[in-house]
């Protein structure tokens, strides 16, 4: 199989185009400039990396960000980079096809192979939730990793349950990492992930053949090592008080905190700050809108999505809501009681 700088070539790049790219690599992995040696002879020898894709309770909104991934590797060279044996989304064959391609690739690259996991599991009910090809998804998932290199979760969905695991989470959806408990799982959340943070996690796997430095949640620490809000360009508005306090006020056209408009930024670690989206365009943030998140265990229970940290947080949901709403009630009829005894009606 062809490495990447043979691709780079084959697909009219120059050399010097190659070294520059790997240099983006570098730097945004979090190597120092010393190991661009290393990482361009890794590189320039390796073969690409072969991937299985899996798809279970998702909206393929991670697939759509990894293939808009353009920072870091051009858009004719990402998906020429990576050896997709399967994934049901981008791949020509289905059916019966596809499935067969599936099972060749864990044959013949047993041990070699990174499978990458999308979306949750449902094991509810024996799987019925999400069934392919006649097998549930916790079968599939079982079949695929125990020959798996290493193993990516992409996503919310596949990290923590994401939205199919929001109460009351009818399907019984789950992370992989609690069907998988015996393996170790590198986690890329997100509503979807950015692009770049997957290209870069797994080229980085590739240039030192080993996972990732990762955080007590199993995050790239390069990437979700710090706050959004630490890396906010907003922050100084922060810092100086100055709020936005709708949509549509003064503050929102001069481009204060969101923090009044309930922005999770404080609490939520991820790389949107710094990496952004599309090619490093924007962030939800530079585009007006409240950070959710969405890369936090939980962040759509954690509470109503558009009021501030300052009165919600450690959380609402639908069972605290329900339960303050049972001991308002209890507190109001005992009320009511009392006060019937003591005017002496019966």
């Amino acid at each position: 199989m062809h490495s990447l700088y043979e691709i780079f070539k084959r697909n009219g790049y120059t050399r010097r185009d190659f070294l520059r790219y790997v240099a983006l690599l570098v730097s945004a992995v979090g190597f120092p400039p010393s190991f661009l040696p290393n990482a361009v002879k890794a590189l320039e020898s390796k073969p690409k990396p072969v991937v299985i894709w899996l798809e279970f309770q998702d909206c393929a909104g991670c697939s759509e960000s990894f293939i808009r991934s353009t920072s870091l590797l051009p858009a004719d060279v990402l998906l020429d980079y990576l050896s997709l044996e399967y994934h049901e989304t981008l791949m020509a064959p289905s059916g019966l096809q596809a499935e067969e391609a599936k099972r060749e690739a864990i044959e013949r690259y047993k041990g070699e192979y990174i499978l990458i996991v999308e979306g949750s599991v449902s094991p509810k009910y024996k799987g019925v939730y999400c069934t392919i090809g006649g097998k549930s998804n916790e079968e599939i998932l079982k079949e695929a990793s125990k020959h798996a290199r290493l193993i990516i979760a992409v996503g919310s969905c596949a990290c923590w349950g994401g939205i199919p695991h929001a109460e009351p989470n009818p399907t019984g959806a789950m992370p992989i990492s609690e069907i998988l408990k015996d393996k170790k799982v590198v986690h890329i959340p997100g509503c979807p992930p950015i692009g770049d943070v997957m290209v870069a996690t797994i080229v980085g796997f590739v240039m030192t053949g080993r996972e990732p430095a990762l955080d007590n949640l199993g995050r790239p620490k390069t990437f979700y090592g710090q706050t959004i809000h630490d890396r906010c360009y907003r922050r100084p508005f922060y810092n100086a008080g100055k709020f936005a306090s709708s949509f549509e006020d003064e503050g929102a056209k001069k481009g204060y905190c969101l923090y009044k408009l309930g922005c999770k930024g404080p609490i939520t670690r991820n790389a949107c700050a710094t990496v952004r989206w599309n090619g490093g365009l924007s962030f939800p943030i530079q585009s007006g809108h409240p950070c959710f998140g969405c890369s936090e265990p939980d962040f759509w229970d954690r509470s109503f999505l558009y009021s501030p940290l300052s009165v919600v947080e450690g959380g609402f949901g639908w069972k605290k809501v329900l339960a303050g709403i049972a001991v308002g009630s209890a507190l109001g009829l005992g009320s009511a009681y009392i006060n019937k005894k003591l005017r002496g009606v019966k």
